[in-house]
C-alpha cells in the first residue's frame, strides 16, 4: 500500500502545494482461471489484487493535463484536452492520452488536472498494470469533474483506450475486474454480455499468491494478435456451419471434435483451448463456491497445461514455476495468469502452506533460472475508488 502522506509530498515536489488534491487507487488484478478467453466472448474469473496504482489528482482550468509518475523520476508529460490528443512518447502516458480522448468521444466534458502517479504494481507481470492506469485516469476525470458514469460503459471506453492509444486488442476482462471487483470475492465475469457473479473466498481457509518471473512480457508485440487471428480463423468455419456462431464462445466440444480434420491443427489447437477453457472456468467458479479447493485446484493445472500445449504462450520459467508449486503440500492448484510469455503464475494455497511455497519457488527458481522470482501473497480486494 502506498502512503497517501508520502505521494502527496511527492505531488508538492512536482506540481506545488497539494492544496485541493484528491486520491484515487486503482487496483491490479489476477485471473484465477479463464485465460485468453475474454476476446472470443466467454467466461474469466479475476479477482482485484492489493497492489495497485494511486493518483494524486488537483484540477486545472486551463484544460491541460500534467502527468508525472514515480516510476519515471523528473518526467513530466504534458498534453492539451482542446486540442487533438495523438500518441506520443513516452509510452506509459498513451494509457492517459488514450481515456482522455475516448473520454471526450463519448461526450463526457474532462477538465485539466495535474496528476502524481505512484504504482506497486510490477509492469508487464500480467497483473493489469495498464488497466489499472487506465481506469484510474478516469476515476480522476469523473472525481475532478463531478460526475458519475456506468461501470460497464467505463470498462468499454478503457477498453477502447488501450486498443486505440496502445495497440492491445485487449478483451473487457481486465477493465471490468478493476473497476467492479469486491473485497473478499472474485469474480466471474461473462465477456459477452459484462453479467458478473461473485464468489467469496474465505482468507481463513485460502490464499492466492502471486509469483512473478520476472520475465517480461509485451502484449503489444504480434504474438496476441495472432492468436485473435487464429481464433476468429475457427469461428469463421464454425459460422459456416451454423451463423448463430458469433464467437468460439458458442462452440461446443463436439463441435469441435467433429470439425478436427476440417481445420488445420494448429488452429484446432487454439479453439480446443479456448472451448474447454470455458467450461473449466464456469466449473472452477461452482467448486470455489462450494469449497472444493481440491477439484478447483485441478481445473487450473489442467487450465496451464492447455495454454502450455495448445495455445502455446506459456514459457520455462513459468512451466517451472507452475510445476514447482504443485510438489508443496497445501498447494490446491496452480497456472501460468495473464497474456502469456512471461510475468506470474497464480497459486491457490491453504495458509499455513504459503511460507514453504514461497521459499521452495525462490531455491528452486535461482537455481534454475539465476534469477530471484518475487513473490507476494494477496486476499481478493475491492475495485478503483475514491480515497480521500
Amino acid at each position: 500500500m502506498a502512503d497517501n502522506e508520502a505521494i502527496k509530498r511527492q505531488f508538492a515536489e512536482v506540481f506545488g502545494e497539494p492544496d485541493r488534491t484528491r486520491i484515487i487507487r486503482a487496483p491490479g488484478r489476477v485471473n484465477l482461471i479463464g485465460e485468453h478467453t475474454d476476446y472470443n466472448e466467454g467466461f474469466v474469473f479475476p479477482m482485484a489484487i492489493e497492489p495497485e496504482v494511486r493518483f494524486v489528482v488537483r484540477g486545472r482550468e486551463d484544460g491541460r493535463v500534467r502527468l508525472a509518475s514515480t516510476a519515471y523520476p523528473g518526467q513530466i508529460v504534458e498534453f492539451s484536452l482542446q486540442e487533438k490528443i495523438a500518441r506520443a512518447e513516452p509510452a506509459w502516458s498513451n494509457y492517459v492520452r488514450g481515456v482522455a480522448a475516448q473520454l471526450l468521444v463519448a461526450g463526457i466534458p474532462l477538465t485539466g488536472m495535474d496528476a502524481l502517479i505512484s504504482n506497486t504494481l510490477p509492469v508487464g507481470g500480467g497483473l493489469s498494470s495498464s488497466a489499472a492506469l487506465e481506469v484510474g485516469t478516469a476515476w480522476a476525470f469523473l472525481v475532478l469533474g463531478g460526475l458519475e458514469i456506468d461501470v460497464s460503459r467505463l470498462a468499454l471506453i478503457c477498453q477502447k483506450a488501450e486498443h486505440e492509444y496502445a495497440g492491445v486488442p485487449c478483451g473487457i476482462m481486465d477493465q471490468t475486474a478493476v473497476i467492479s471487483s469486491r473485497a473478499g470475492h472474485a469474480m466471474l465475469l461473462d465477456c459477452r454480455d459484462q453479467s458478473r457473479q461473485y464468489v467469496p473466498l474465505d482468507a481463513n481457509e485460502l490464499r492466492v499468491v502471486i509469483v512473478n518471473s520476472m520475465v517480461k512480457h509485451e502484449l503489444s508485440g504480434g504474438e496476441y494478435a495472432q492468436r485473435r487471428a487464429q481464433c476468429a480463423e475457427g469461428v469463421a468455419y464454425f459460422r459456416n456451419l451454423n451463423p448463430s456462431v458469433r464467437a468460439l464462445r458458442d462452440v461446443t466440444v463436439k463441435q469441435l471434435e467433429e470439425a478436427r480434420g476440417e481445420l488445420s491443427d494448429l488452429v484446432y489447437r487454439r479453439c480446443r483451448h479456448v472451448v474447454g477453457e470455458n467450461a473449466r472456468t464456469s466449473e472452477a467458479a461452482v467448486l470455489l463456491g462450494r469449497r472444493d479447493y481440491e477439484r478447483a485446484g485441478q481445473l487450473m493445472v489442467q487450465s496451464h497445461n492447455s495454454l502450455r500445449d495448445d495455445y502455446e504462450v506459456s514459457c520455462p520459467e513459468l512451466d517451472f514455476l507452475a510445476a514447482e508449486s504443485m510438489k508443496v503440500k497445501g498447494v490446491y492448484g496452480a497456472r501460468m495468469t495473464g497474456g502469456g510469455f512471461g510475468g506470474c503464475i497464480v497459486a491457490l494455497v491453504q495458509p499455513r502452506a504459503v511460507d514453504a511455497l514461497v521459499e521452495h519457488l525462490r531455491q528452486g527458481y535461482s537455481a534454475r533460472f539465476g534469477k530471484e522470482p518475487v513473490a507476494f501473497v494477496t486476499n481478493p480486494a475491492p475495485g478503483a475508488g475514491l480515497l480521500e
